[in-house]
């Protein structure tokens, strides 16, 4: 059957025509690429794919002005394996605009808005197969699809706005889950999804201008590998852009403690704004202002790491086997670390580690942050649990810090900054006990110590 007869058969509302045209091409083995543009050139809009396998041996285009508006349905029983390099489907768009109702042209909203897959499941097989690639897109929504061994999952390139990800396993490839690629894209959901054994990174975002990010109530575990260089299970880096106002929560994010250097989240704020370097003559802006709560972190080098940002909220954590550190926050502003545990739960010793995990928390020339109400237990192999230095005009209130070796909590050249009302004790038996004082205060200006409950010793100070 030509792709003629299946147009006017499809245009007539015949569609089991063009069932029984992709079926003929569902085996895995055939090369099913120019039925499947074809169909997709024709402007049908919903391919709907029967079970099966279907053979790609170059990248489905869906140019969304030409084709108008185009949906991949799979019901769960159809896979795509791609054997070429690049992207499985490459969505093209030509939005241009903001997420502002005013800057979408109407050609748009006409032929192109809210590109689908659903419950496809696409398979890599090239070193460079990616599974969807989306360029100029608006309201792309991808659902219960699922990804394996490609490169990466979803690539976001150029601009796209209003893009979703939800109920998704996108898993065991060789690069990232969902890769923003220095890409302008505003208003942006994953929920709901299972991302896992990527190698390059769970979420990704590099540069670009990215703005309102939702994360939620996602497994994104051991998307690194001891072979590649550092990565995360979320990594924003704003290096050469602004990436800002995003929401991680309720997610569960873990492993892998033997990939040197990675972490849960890493988060880098130093971006570049030309109009800021005009204004100020600064190069680098901090960028930031990204909430982070109620999730569950461990088996990892660093849990959270978070550099050169301003605006970041880290609340209603709970934290464990971090194997450098629970925390680290270096030359950020704004922080907020409240409410949180970062425990050493014995229960986890079946996992082999033998105790191997340091945890612990940082602050490293830091400034305006607040770190409040938090449990702090089982810090080993560190100088302090709760270790500040170079910081000012910071609030360290109601934290309890027990059972940890070195020093509870040490203030080295800090000015400037409270610390009231916490309680610091080792109460471990009496060989493994620390032998350090429970605060430590070495340098610094301008600061005031209030009540504190110290169980080992007095204040020390170091002028």
């Amino acid at each position: 059957m030509n792709i003629r007869t299946l147009a006017l058969l499809l245009a007539l509302g015949v569609t089991t025509a063009r069932s029984a045209d992709l079926a003929s091409v569902a085996d895995g083995k055939t090369d099913a690429t120019a039925v499947l543009q074809q169909l997709i050139d024709s402007g049908v809009g919903d391919i709907e794919l029967p079970k099966g396998s279907y053979l790609l041996t170059k990248t489905l285009i869906v140019d969304l002005d030409k084709t108008g508006y185009t949906s991949f349905n799979g019901h769960g029983v159809s896979r795509l394996i791609m054997s070429a390099a690049g992207p499985a489907i490459h969505f093209v768009g030509t939005h241009e605009g903001s997420a502002a109702p005013s800057t979408v042209k109407p050609n748009v909203y006409d032929k192109q808005r809210t590109p689908m897959v659903d419950a496809v499941e696409i398979i890599g097989a090239h070193e460079e197969a990616d599974g969807i690639e989306a360029t100029g897109t608006m309201q792309l929504t991808v659902s219960r699809t699922t990804v394996r061994d490609c490169r990466h999952c979803v690539h976001l390139t150029k601009l796209n706005r209003n893009f979703i990800v939800t109920d998704c396993h996108f898993y065991n490839n060789r690069g990232i889950g969902v890769f923003y690629d220095n890409v302008n894209l505003h208003q942006s959901i994953i929920v709901g999804t299972h991302i896992s054994y990527c190698k390059g990174g769970g979420v990704v975002n590099h540069g670009g201008n990215v703005r309102n990010v939702q994360i939620g109530t996602c497994d994104i575990e051991g998307n690194m590998s001891a072979d590649s260089p550092p990565t995360a299970n979320i990594w924003l880096d704003s290096t050469g852009g602004s990436i800002g106002e995003v929401t991680i929560t309720g997610c569960t994010l873990q492993h892998s403690s033997k990939a040197p250097g990675c972490a849960n989240i890493r988060i880098e704020g130093a971006g570049a704004d030309p109009s800021l370097e005009k204004r100020t003559g600064e190069k680098n802006t901090r960028e930031g202002n990204v909430t982070i709560t109620a999730n569950v972190f461990s088996d990892i080098q660093l849990n959270v790491e978070i550099k050169n940002s301003r605006g970041i909220t880290v609340t209603g954590n709970t934290f464990w086997e971090g194997f450098q550190h629970d925390l680290v926050v270096e030359n950020s502003s704004h922080i907020v670390v409240a409410n949180n545990n970062f425990d050493r739960n014995p229960r986890y010793a079946v996992n082999g580690f033998n105790a191997a995990e340091n945890n612990g928390i940082v602050f490293k020339g830091c400034s305006e942050c607040m770190i409040q109400g938090n449990v702090v237990s089982g810090v080993m192999r560190q100088r302090a649990a709760l270790d500040i230095s170079d910081c000012s005009r910071l609030n360290i209130a109601h934290n309890s810090i027990f059972d940890s070796d070195g020093v509870g909590i040490l203030l080295e050249n800090v000015k400037q900054s409270l610390l009231s009302d916490c309680i610091v004790r080792d109460d471990r038996a009496e060989d493994v006990r620390s032998k350090e004082p429970s605060l430590k205060i070495t340098g610094g200006t301008d600061n005031m110590i209030g009540s504190n409950l110290l169980g080992n010793g007095k204040v020390m100070a170091d002028k």
